[in-house]
């Protein structure tokens, strides 16, 4: 039997639809806040976690990434969603009567162009679904909403402009949470993402990434950040292309724990196709 999933926004969030593509046979459950999804996957409430972490015109998601290290799941999956901004209107409503855009602090800077070529101002929701259902609420012509063609559906909102996103690869990056880790080989491509901290010795960074060039594993993506408020104290978060059992990546974080006094693997899964 299909379990449930939890995301955060409201029914029709992009997160929404993220659920429904990678797991189609989940009931969305939809919460507050980031830091809910993690409570409720962590307490068993809900099967899985959907997470947004970063998007191609905005960059990372920042509460999320401060989320992970400390959520005590494991990444199972991931899933690339295109993210086309639409903008939503009460029924009957024109583009030219619109004078206000609501939508998450995210999505507005990835349509600021068309926002500012119609003399549209955008205001800040917590999310981009709620937006909608206030707009529907409000049945003003002259307020919007930047949301998804589900959230039109779901509230009752006609679409008065489609697909309004500065970037025409507009791709918002979710991971899926679990509360036990699955390390199986599923795919021949696959993601390995993992916390570290360097030694406080002088070249421990340059040391420790090393290890990665010299038996050729492609990292894809390395952030830093400060551990408990100090400027002294930092840990790093990464993602690279390849299973812990090959034979190049084993070499590789074995010679990372030489120049580490942390090392935790947040997940082993599968590239998502649309990765590339």
């Amino acid at each position: 039997m299909a379990g449930r999933i939890a995301f955060q926004g409201e029914l029709g969030a992009y997160s929404h639809q993220a659920c429904a593509q990678a797991r189609p046979d989940f009931t969305p459950v939809p919460c507050t806040t980031f830091e809910d999804v993690v409570e409720m996957t962590r307490s068993g409430e809900v099967d899985l976690g959907m997470l947004a972490v970063e998007n191609s015109t905005y960059g990372r998601v920042a509460d999320v990434h401060s989320l992970l290290p400390k959520a005590g799941l494991h990444i199972v999956d991931e899933a690339f969603v295109r993210v086309h901004v639409n903008l939503l209107g009460v029924p009957g409503a024109r583009l030219d009567q619109v004078r206000e855009a609501h939508g998450h602090v995210v999505i507005l800077p990835q349509c600021a162009l068309f926002l500012r070529e119609h003399g549209i101002k955008g205001v800040v929701s917590s999310d981009n679904a709620r937006a909608a259902r206030e707009t529907a609420e409000a049945a003003n012509p002259a307020r919007a909403a930047l949301a998804s063609e589900l959230a039109a559906e779901i509230y009752g909102l006609d679409v008065l402009a489609r697909h309004i996103e500065d970037q025409a690869n507009n791709t918002t990056r979710f991971l899926v949470m679990s509360r036990s880790p699955d390390h199986s080989r599923r795919a021949d491509q696959m993601i390995t993402t993992f916390t570290f901290r360097v030694r406080n010795i002088p070249a421990a960074l340059y040391k420790a990434l090393g290890g990665f060039a010299t038996n050729g594993v492609n990292m894809t993506k390395l952030e830093s950040y400060m551990v408990g408020g100090s400027f002294t104290a930092t840990e790093f978060y990464a993602d690279i292309e390849g299973h812990p059992d090959d034979a190049h990546v084993a070499r590789a974080l074995e010679e990372l724990g030489y120049f580490t006094t942390q090392l935790n693997i947040l997940g082993v899964y599968p590239a998502d196709r649309q990765r590339d």
